[in-house]
């Protein structure tokens, strides 16, 4: 049965929530001081979970693996609603939040991955090409970093 006797069975302790989610205690502190969930406390000042949490716990997790930054995701979980779970509509509606921003990573990602063993845009890491695409480093007057992939 959820939760520790005498709580409510819809609320889960901390352990519960790590064990469900696979993210650790210390991070699930962590991500209650970063205002990315949070946590309701019994009379023994004991941390207890609505059950969507675990939704938001997965929604984090795999926005940080994409590469989202923090800041962001907990702009879009600001806009969910509080007090109730998330629908289907409110997770579809974050989710079009950032299907341009992802497609332009995925874009980008493509082309590091096709460019790695050529060049990289002279910052310069191309080694055989470089002296035909920059030579004598005529592009270090353009700016620092990998110029020519930046400008695709």
């Amino acid at each position: 049965m959820p939760g520790s006797p005498g709580a409510p069975a819809s609320l889960l302790s901390v352990g519960e929530v790590s064990e469900r989610s696979g993210v650790s205690v210390s991070t699930l502190h962590f991500y209650e001081r970063e205002n990315l969930i949070e946590a309701e406390r019994t009379a023994g000042n004991q941390r207890r979970y609505r059950r969507d949490v675990l939704r938001r716990l997965s929604f984090i997790r795999v926005s940080q693996r994409v590469g989202v930054p923090l800041k962001d995701i907990r702009s879009a979980l600001e806009s969910l609603p509080s007090g109730r779970t998330p629908t289907r509509r409110d997770w579809a509606r974050l989710s079009e939040r950032w299907r341009d921003e992802l497609e332009s990573r995925i874009k980008a990602l493509e082309r590091l991955r096709d460019d790695l063993t050529d060049c990289i845009g002279c910052g310069c890491l191309s080694l055989d090409s470089c002296s035909l695409h920059n030579p004598s480093d005529t592009l270090r007057e353009k700016g620092t970093g990998p110029l020519r992939w930046r400008e695709r």
